[in-house]
């Protein structure tokens, strides 16, 4: 207890030995490496103390009653829990919120920005909505404007890149940077797409498909270049999120790959190998915390959009959907290898069962699996048969006796 209290007290120490501006960067480093998967020490009470700093301060963008959440609402849809690294072309990361909102507070707009957050806060206060949206509204534009003056030479750009520097070490940011410029232009066509859409899609197929390929058809049309960011609000009010696939493949004049990247809704299979890929984080995040029930969970998914996109896009293992899908396949595979190496010999576990796949095992992780979990259930046993045969007399028999039945751990999943 002392020695947690020792620690407790130096991390505080350390943070009130930054500016603003670095804890607010470390917060969102802290998130990012997360993200990855990766262990930080005193990673949980850096971020109690961090969030409730900008709690009090306003300086988090995803506070309510923050200027800043008033700026960003009608492209928040957009937002994910990807690194800026990852974050796909209709797709902004929440980590770099705050490194770009203290950007353009202090070094794009200073002066108006601080003008913008007195009126805002005033509007907050008085509960006027009407009044927060126009506030919020005019200042967009007026953010755009700048953007789009300082973006157009290559010093801009260069000089917009550094100044993000100050407040995060991920250059990604700046991409998120330009997808929010692009994303608060057709701001309202954005709020007015997402108010269309069902709250939540079961099953998009038939009429349900029909409807949401209409609206998606219509905001492609007038917004081309946002179209990535209409995709990525139909995702997520997904159930299955290997379905939105159904844009391309319903577009295409054939099953094939080609067929299928010929379509302007091609990019939403890069968007569902995306989503297999948060997966595999959450289920490598699951391994590592012992939830074996959520793991269990996560794999049938991943089960699910294995299959559905081998059996959807045809020729998909000679294309780069194909190969991205493997490498994200063998990586799952790997850390469920390292999971069954932690149990004792002749030991099953549930996350090997087949009754995990409700397909008819195929594709690369359903072989993978299978052969890895009987090696590593099975192997032992197997060996243990063969060298602990009776050498024999003379007379003897050589044939090797049968492998003895692995015993099976049964895991309470309730």
């Amino acid at each position: 207890m002392v020695n947690d209290a020792i620690s407790v007290d130096r991390i505080r120490e350390y943070l009130g030995g930054l500016t603003p501006q670095a804890r607010a960067s470390l917060l969102v480093e802290i998130e990012r490496m997360l993200l990855y998967g990766e262990a930080v020490p005193g990673a949980d009470i850096m971020l109690i103390e961090l969030r409730a700093e900008f709690r009090k301060t306003g300086l988090s963008s995803d506070r309510a009653g923050n200027p800043s959440r008033y700026f960003f609402k009608p492209i928040e849809a957009l937002f994910v829990d990807r690194p800026p690294e990852l974050a796909n072309a209709g797709q902004i990361s929440r980590g770099s919120l705050s490194a770009i909102w203290e950007w353009i507070n202090q070094s794009l707009l200073p002066a108006m920005a601080g003008d913008y957050c007195d009126k805002m806060k005033q509007a907050i206060l008085s509960n006027n909505a009407h009044q927060t949206k126009q506030i919020a509204a005019g200042f967009q534009t007026k953010v755009i404007k700048s953007l789009e003056v300082t973006l157009a030479s290559r010093q801009g750009i260069e000089g917009v890149r550094s100044g993000l520097g100050r407040y995060t070490s991920s250059r990604a940011s700046f991409d998120d940077l330009k997808k929010i410029m692009s994303a608060l232009r057709v701001g309202d066509a954005i709020v007015a797409f997402g108010e269309a859409l069902p709250p939540k899609i079961e099953n998009l197929e038939g009429e349900t498909l029909a409807k949401a390929r209409g609206l998606l058809d219509a905001f492609a049309a007038k917004h081309p270049e946002s179209m990535p960011f209409a995709l990525t609000m139909v995702a997520k009010r997904l159930k299955k999120s290997w379905q939105l696939i159904h844009f391309a493949t319903g577009m295409a004049r054939g099953k094939n790959v080609g067929d299928i990247e010929a379509t302007r809704y091609a990019i939403s299979v890069s968007m569902v190998l995306d989503h297999l890929d948060d997966k595999r984080i959450a289920l490598r995040q699951a391994l590592r915390n012992n939830r074996i029930p959520i793991a269990k969970d996560i794999l049938t998914d991943i089960y699910d959009i294995d299959h559905a996109l081998r059996k959807r896009i045809g020729q998909l293992d000679a294309s780069d959907w194909g190969r991205r899908l493997d490498e994200l396949m063998t990586a799952i595979d790997n850390d469920l290898q390292a999971e069954f190496r932690t149990l004792p010999e002749n030991t099953a576990h549930v996350l090997g069962a087949r009754t995990l796949r409700r397909h008819a095992a195929s594709g690369l992780l359903s072989n993978l699996v299978q052969s890895s979990r009987d090696a590593l259930v099975g192997g032992a046993s197997y060996v243990q048969g063969i060298l602990g045969r009776g050498h024999g007399s003379a007379g003897g028999s050589t044939e090797p006796s049968s492998p003895a039945k692995p015993r099976v751990e049964k895991i309470n999943l309730r």
